[in-house]
């Protein structure tokens, strides 16, 4: 993997330039949390939407450690991680930036012909393509392409060429892609589903409302069981919610924010979404 010499001098000047960063240790990820973090015994990040360190003074809960604050960066929490960091990352969706992560040479001929120009990094074996705006991160959209925003942390490779275009629509559309056939056979439910076949259900916005705010109290107060409690939250939401279209990207984030300050890393996360809709067959 790359490695960054300085990683801390990096750190200081992207934060200068309102992107928040934090230091990777060898294998591309974040440090463990400390002692007092540990299981989330401190409870976690009550608004994880929001980059920046949580009290403690180590740089603990992964992507939501990343800040711009220069005397965290350089605080003595911090310093025992920099001395092992081998490079650094960022929040890309911290930033307003959306990055597509191409793997391999397949992916970076997918994107040359489905999406638009914009600023292009090179990685080890591909490119990140960066758009400006945020929405919820996704992997493993299509092979070889992961979507890198909001919840998720991105290694600094450089400026990179280009100039940065809008996060286009043909970025959204592929997040959402359905999963390909063999992976949507249904399963057998224990109960019946609610909500209509694409009819919508819901009477006022605040009926939704209501089903989500419910379902990120519910996913908050799980003293056990954290990650069989997040997927079947999730497949709640989705039965009631899924099928109407009425479920936007800050819906699906709350839901994503709770369960990762539970401890539950991104890619669980996407993983319990992409289960609970192919166990709907959605």
């Amino acid at each position: 993997m790359n490695v960054t010499p300085y990683p801390q001098h990096t750190a200081l000047s992207l934060a200068t330039s309102g992107i928040p960063v934090l230091p990777l240790r060898r294998g591309k990820v974040p440090f463990g949390n400390c002692t007092a973090c540990a299981d989330n015994a401190c409870g976690g990040r009550p608004n994880m939407k929001v980059p920046g360190p949580c009290r403690c003074p180590a740089p603990c809960h992964g992507w939501a450690a990343a800040t711009t604050d220069p005397a965290v960066i350089v605080s003595p929490g911090w310093a025992a991680a920099w001395r092992h960091a081998v490079c650094v990352a960022y929040h890309p969706g911290g930033a307003g930036l959306t990055v597509v992560d191409l793997d391999d040479a397949d992916a970076i001929a997918w994107a040359r012909t489905a999406l638009p120009p914009t600023r292009t990094v090179p990685t080890t074996r591909g490119e990140h393509w960066i758009y400006r705006g945020a929405m919820v991160s996704r992997n493993a959209v299509r092979p070889g392409v992961d979507i890198k925003s909001v919840m998720a942390y991105v290694r600094w490779l450089g400026p990179g060429t280009g100039a940065i275009a809008a996060l286009p629509d043909a970025v959204r559309a592929v997040a959402v892609k359905e999963p390909s056939p063999a992976r949507r056979t249904p399963q057998t439910l224990s109960g019946p589903l609610q909500g209509g076949r694409g009819e919508c259900p819901h009477r006022t916005p605040a009926f939704l409302e209501r089903g989500v705010a419910m379902a990120v109290q519910r996913i908050t107060e799980a003293s056990s069981a954290v990650h069989a409690t997040v997927y079947r939250t999730f497949l709640a939401v989705l039965s009631r919610h899924g099928r109407c279209g009425c479920l936007t990207d800050t819906h699906v984030a709350r839901l994503f924010t709770a369960a990762q300050a539970k401890g539950e890393t991104a890619r669980h996360c996407t993983d319990a979404w992409i289960n609970a809709r192919t166990t709907l067959g959605l």
